[in-house]
């Protein structure tokens, strides 16, 4: 009698193989190759429909010219460093780079409640895939969108006579910090649309970009508002971001007394930072929860 256990013929004679785990570097590439997928899906969304996405580029655009042309002889005086519309449009366009930041955020809000709404998010979460791609493909669109947008931007400014005077680097730098603003304001925006309950939602939501674009230091000085606003303003991170790269487009004579406006640059660093800290795992977090 034989004491060994016979192999199934099926396997070849050969006893049956574990398949192998993949490695974490297979894995991290593979959320890559997702995650680009699902921002692919998003762009072509936009090639369809260009519509909106070059309104959102060129609404900036329209606002510098209402403020630089509307009203830029008339603020361009005391608290912008300057006395027309000349040094209003310096002090105005930097502003309106951090101010562009958070434009848009309602398109990204919407794409994501839409998709939770009509069952896409939930065919996205049954495939085997990482959780995190979702949101990560439409973190990616969402940049590359910026980027074009912010290019509009600086041309439509160099139209209007505004010239950098930073050089290469400080240009550089300047376009990190906004990006990473950007990056940073994504992530709440992204919570906000998965956490709404539609698109209706959504609109009474993007409501609230306007009172925090305007209490800042986009569009005048801090220290012309009464000192409690001020101090508001001057602690708003589009006014660090703002602050640090009028400093960095070669503008530094503007920055005002306080500590904040003092330390603009490292506050545009660590305020993104704390954003992404809090909002992207919150995102995340939600993301995988929805439907439980």
């Amino acid at each position: 009698m034989s004491l060994t256990t016979p192999v199934p013929a099926s396997s070849g004679g050969f006893p049956p193989t574990r398949p192998t785990r993949p490695t974490r570097a297979t894995r991290a590439a593979r959320v890559v190759t997702d995650s680009w997928t699902i921002a692919l899906r998003d762009l072509r969304h936009w090639v369809h429909r260009p519509g909106p996405v070059v309104v959102g580029w060129f609404f900036p655009v329209l606002m510098v010219l209402m403020f630089g042309g509307l009203f830029g002889g008339a603020i361009g005086g005391p608290g912008t460093g300057g006395s027309g519309t000349g040094d209003y449009i310096d002090f105005l366009v930097p502003g309106m780079f951090a101010m562009a930041m958070l434009f848009g955020l309602e398109a990204t809000m919407t794409a994501v409640t839409t998709d939770a709404s009509r069952g896409v998010t939930d065919r996205f979460r049954s495939m085997p895939m990482n959780s995190s791609v979702v949101v990560m493909g439409r973190g990616i669109a969402d940049m590359l969108d910026s980027a074009v947008g912010l290019a509009v931007l600086f041309a439509a400014g160099l139209l209007l006579g505004w010239r950098p005077g930073g050089g290469p680097e400080g240009t550089l730098a300047a376009v990190g910090l906004l990006l990473l603003l950007r990056f940073a304001l994504l992530w709440v925006g992204i919570l906000v649309g998965l956490v709404a309950g539609g698109p209706e939602t959504v609109t009474s939501v993007q409501i609230l970009v306007w009172p925090v674009g305007f209490l800042s230091g986009v569009f005048v000085d801090p220290a012309t508002m009464p000192s409690w606003l001020g101090a508001v303003a001057e602690w708003n991170p589009l006014s660090a971001t703002a602050t640090a790269v009028r400093g960095l487009l070669g503008d530094p004579g503007r920055v005002g007394e306080s500590w904040a406006a003092q330390h603009a640059t490292p506050m545009a660093v660590i305020w993104p930072l704390l954003l992404i800290a809090v909002f992207l795992p919150l995102s995340a977090r939600t993301f995988r929860r929805l439907g439980d």
